[in-house]
């Protein structure tokens, strides 16, 4: 009977070592690349900007951001607060992302449709871009440090 009892334990045992296994090589698989990471924080932060939250949108971006024309992370942030006071709607498309990651350091370019409504069907403005952006990982969170961009007609 003993035996009978030592040899459950051990089978026992050994499958919740074979689950743990299972479950710690799923909490492996499960971690995001760096790019997969930096895609989603760009999902996010387009996400914020639709939905008029700029305090959002600014969790990306680094405090030493610098912009076109000497934009810093305060001018940036005012242009957000006051496009979303501007409209009842605001809608932002990005088109498909070239997305280069370098270790620490990424390069995102990408189309940008901007629009601009008062809360009818269609948009009164829309302006399309190209955009530039440079981002690092700071405390493990990826923020963009630099943008520029072109208005494409």
């Amino acid at each position: 009977m003993e035996k009978a009892k030592l040899s459950m334990t051990r089978t026992t045992m050994k499958r919740w070592l074979m689950v743990l296994c299972v479950l710690a090589g799923i909490a492996g698989c499960g971690r995001d690349s760096p790019e997969a990471r930096l895609r989603q924080r760009i999902d996010d932060m387009q996400a914020a900007v639709e939905t008029q939250r700029p305090r959002d949108f600014m969790d990306g971006v680094s405090e030493a951001f610098t912009g076109q024309d000497g934009m810093d992370r305060a001018a940036l942030h005012n242009l957000l607060r006051m496009r979303a006071l501007a409209n009842a709607r605001t809608g932002a498309t990005i088109g498909l992302l070239d997305v280069r990651v370098e270790g620490e350091n990424a390069t995102v370019e990408f189309p940008l449709l901007l629009t601009g409504s008062s809360g009818r069907l269609l948009p009164e403005q829309a302006a399309t871009y190209r955009v530039t952006t440079t981002w690092r990982q700071e405390g493990g969170e990826w923020r963009v440090y630099h943008a520029r961009w072109k208005d494409r007609p």
